[in-house]
């Protein structure tokens, strides 16, 4: 076999792939594989940015610079594509998010003999890798990982706690799951945590559901300057970076539309971010997140008005659809194989489709492209830096 092996492009999970057709993982392109599997680093092979790396199971791809990172969200977004036949007339500059910008994370706690460990799992493996660092996570998370280390430690159960963590307005609300406390002096602990930490928001489920236990003022998130009531585990883009991205792309491809419908819309994160001249219907299944965005149109002048309805079950039919100029879809990891046939069925000459799984979405693209859209425009993101889940925003016209 040649002993210069060269990597040529990375697999779905991370891995190297040598010109040989080997798999070889923590290699980049560029770099060169021996008989052995040992790697000479090649220029897009750079150091990790975390001690953790390899270790911790949040990262995959701290050893290639940002040429390799972009390559591979533009890949997968484009090989999913084109595994349904579909060629797009135009794919646009990758968004990467930078570092130090992740304002939503998930991380576990337990509590031991010598003290507490806190940080995500290994990969592969439940052992929780006890986090010094995270370069991923916006300053104001990673700074309380020390402080939760030490509260887990003093008041945490001998068990697996959980601990999400999002950065609102005017503060990080942080939610504890599983986390028992025995009697009034854990209780008191907990709120003089939040106090002199000065979180958003402290919300502690101690096996009956999640009971919300500081909240000095309504938690909020800011959208397309928008303040929106912040339901406790309410979805939020990762950053807002990729957030800003998506919903600037949203509204330049839906020029000229003036009454939009925003399917699958959470908080109303690209609802408010169309209201220049448009209204917008904002159509989400979650009760919270429906009140919360309700509220908040409202607030803004009702160019933005609800509907609550579980598009999966009881997609948006043909007629109803054809009132609008377009639409916008962002829905979960499944996709929207419901909704989309009614799109296909209906008049509607204008689609924006935000997705968090290039498969599905590709899936329902391809039953777009049979009713007689064109992919003209295609955008991969990722702003789940280092890592390889990847995002995209489409514009599909007709």
């Amino acid at each position: 076999m040649n002993t210069s092996d060269p990597i040529i492009r990375l697999a779905a999970k991370g891995d190297g792939v040598a010109l040989s057709g080997r798999h070889i993982a923590g290699s980049v392109p560029g770099d060169l594989v021996d008989e052995s599997g040992a790697i000479t680093p090649g220029p897009h092979h750079v150091a990790p940015a975390c001690r953790h790396f390899q270790t911790c199971g949040g990262c995959q791809l701290q050893h290639a610079d940002d040429t390799v990172l972009a390559d591979f969200v533009r890949d997968r977004v484009v090989n999913a594509a084109k595994g349904q036949g579909l060629e797009p007339a135009e794919v646009l500059p990758v968004h990467l998010s930078p570092p130090a910008t992740r304002r939503r994370a998930g991380l576990h706690g337990l509590r031991t003999h010598k003290g507490a460990v806190l940080g995500y799992r290994e990969g592969g493996s439940h052992r929780v890798v006890d986090l010094a660092e995270c370069p991923v996570l916006h300053p104001a998370l990673s700074e309380l990982i020390t402080p939760l280390r030490q509260f887990v430690a003093a008041h945490g159960p001998k068990a697996m706690v959980g601990i999400d963590l999002t950065l609102a307005d005017h503060g990080v609300d942080v939610s504890l799951l599983h986390f028992p406390l025995e009697g009034l002096g854990p209780t008191e602990a907990a709120l003089d945590f939040a106090r002199e930490q000065g979180l958003a928001r402290l919300t502690i489920d101690q096996g009956y559901g999640p009971e919300t236990v500081w909240e000095p003022e309504p938690a909020t998130i800011t959208l397309a300057g928008v303040p929106v009531g912040l339901p406790a585990g309410a979805f939020l883009q990762a950053t807002a970076d990729a957030e800003g991205r998506m919903v600037a792309d949203a509204a330049d491809w839906l020029a000229g539309s003036r009454v939009v419908a925003d399917l699958f819309a959470g908080l109303g994160t690209f609802a408010f971010g169309l209201l220049d001249g448009r209204k917008v219907l904002a159509v989400e299944a979650d009760r919270a997140a429906h009140l919360a965005c309700k509220a908040s149109g409202a607030r803004a002048g009702g160019s933005v008005l609800t509907l609550h309805r579980d598009l999966f079950r009881n997609p948006l039919q043909p007629d109803e659809l054809n009132r609008f100029d377009a639409v916008l879809l962002d829905p979960p990891r499944a996709g929207a194989r419901a909704q989309v046939a009614e799109i296909a069925a209906s008049t509607l000459g204008r689609v924006v489709y935000a997705s968090c799984n290039p498969a599905s979405w590709a899936r329902d693209a391809a039953v777009l492209t049979a009713a007689g859209f064109r992919l003209t425009k295609l955008r991969p993101v990722g702003q789940f830096r280092w890592s390889t889940h990847v995002e995209l925003m489409s514009l599909f016209e007709r």
